[in-house]
């Protein structure tokens, strides 16, 4: 069975998800996906939302650049009611390259630009924006940040591809300090002020983001880590409960949200035939999250499950389900078709990543059906994935369909759903990994090109495709 996604009628699709025995269901009726719903009092007027797709094209300072702003330019007048803006550190040293948004005083008007653009170009598309919610996505990137990995524990998997030496390539050793509980406690009080800052600047919720293996989701796994942020649940913990609640104490009104993996995962490495494998692992796993400790390879949703339970009571009414390590383990974070430069190739059939992220979408939906729940894991599917998003929708499996990817290449998605018009053929995610190959090049004066999709937003990135793929001997981000 191919990998490719070849299928032009929706029943070729279906016989493949079948024969591998999935349960992937396409709904040729969208209408599922225009129903209004109500988020913490907030009406959002239908089930599409924009992911969080970082650009790497801020100003060294942090401030929105001019692509920022003509990104969120395209989103705002997209459709989509439910905007969730890219990542934000709330400190510059956890920046996961020199061309992330910063939210810090000095760049709260900039920051708000994207807010009043998302607004303003919605409501010339559109014609209304009382149901339109943008959020933001505040962030420390911890083994991932750019200047210097910060640690949260100490992980035999991760450890020993995490360099800390970028002249030297030298790997974390097992006397790399960790941050401290002291400086975490500081870090708390940046979150609160971050969250508090966003909501005066316009933003409708903010999300702490608990993904990907950045700072908030490797506290998850801290299994090892001593002191009162790791060893037990509560620990383990304690620092998103802490902070969920502050922010909704201070505005009860506001949503406060919370993008989190599920499911972590193995990460792996380049087998014989350039498909992806496993790294060797040891049992039982005490650092992953989400994961079955005998089985790194397998979910175990039993403690996010009961993570999310608690914030739903702290007040946290919006939960974006995602999974996997974009710089270990991609194919499970978004099935491609195609692997970025420094990657594998896909070590399972596409089709079996999107159902995972349907599976495990529809547990968390499950435990808490009243949740406002965002799915992800669509791209792949191309001209299907909205007919998987409204089957997805109709049967109670998720909230809204996360469009990720495809909001690059496409991303008047909501208004071409709205209005009956079919979508570009033209312009559908081929899932290529040019956006991962340019956010993973580092060879310009400014450490970081920018990224989007040169295939299909070819009078923009094109010429920065070209710039970053000249050198033969490419620079490209190995943490």
């Amino acid at each position: 069975m191919s990998r490719y996604f070849k299928y032009k009628k929706s029943v070729q699709l279906a016989d493949d998800a079948s024969r591998l025995g999935l349960a992937v269901e396409l709904l040729p009726d969208l209408s599922p996906l225009l129903e209004p719903f109500d988020v913490d009092g907030r009406k959002v007027g239908n089930r599409l939302a924009v992911q969080p797709m970082e650009g790497c094209d801020a100003e060294p300072d942090g401030k929105p650049g001019p692509l920022t702003i003509r990104r969120f330019e395209r989103f705002g007048g997209g459709g989509a009611k439910l905007i969730w803006g890219e990542a934000c550190a709330v400190v510059p040293e956890g920046r996961a390259n020199p061309r992330q948004l910063l939210i810090n005083d000095a760049n709260a008007a900039s920051l708000g630009a994207i807010v009043q653009t998302c607004r303003e170009t919605h409501r010339g598309e559109c014609g209304d924006d009382d149901d339109l919610i943008v959020g933001l996505q505040l962030t420390h990137s911890g083994r991932y940040s750019f200047a210097r990995p910060i640690l949260a524990q100490h992980d035999p998997l991760l450890d020993p591809r995490t360099v800390v030496d970028k002249a030297t390539g030298t790997k974390a050793g097992p006397d790399f300090p960790l941050i401290s509980d002291d400086e975490l406690l500081r870090l708390q009080d940046t979150f609160v002020a971050a969250a508090d800052l966003a909501y005066r600047i316009g933003f409708d919720f903010v999300d702490l983001k608990q993904c990907h293996r950045y700072l908030l989701n490797e506290l998850l796994s801290a299994r090892t880590r001593p002191g009162r942020f790791g060893g037990s649940f509560e620990n383990r913990t304690r620092f998103v409960r802490e902070v969920a609640g502050r922010i909704r104490e201070a505005h009860p009104g506001k949503i406060v949200a919370t993008r989190m993996n599920v499911f972590d995962g193995a990460p792996y490495q380049v087998g014989p035939d350039g498909a992806g494998e496993p790294c060797p692992f040891a049992s039982p796993v005490q650092s992953t999250w989400g994961t079955r400790a005998n089985d790194p390879r397998e979910p175990d949703l039993d403690e996010p499950i009961a993570l999310i339970g608690l914030l739903r009571k702290l007040g946290v009414g919006l939960v974006n389900v995602t999974l996997g390590n974009p710089y270990a383990s991609p194919h499970l974070l978004r099935p491609f078709e195609y692997p970025p430069p420094d990657g594998y190739e896909t070590p399972e059939h596409p089709l079996i990543g999107v159902d995972r992220h349907f599976r495990l979408t529809a547990q968390i939906q499950s435990a808490f059906p009243d949740l406002a729940v965002v799915g992800s894991g669509y791209s792949w599917l191309q001209v299907f994935a909205f007919e998987a998003g409204a089957a997805n929708v109709a049967a109670g499996r998720a909230t809204f369909m996360g469009v990720g990817r495809g909001s690059l290449s496409q991303p008047d998605f909501g208004v071409r759903i709205a209005s009956g018009e079919p979508l570009d053929p033209k312009r559908l995610c081929r899932t290529f990994s040019y956006c991962t190959a340019l956010m993973r090049s580092k060879h310009n004066e400014l450490g970081q090109f920018a990224t989007g999709c040169p295939p299909f937003d070819k009078a923009v990135y094109g010429p920065i495709w070209d710039e970053a793929k000249r050198p033969s001997d490419q620079d490209f981000d190995r943490k």
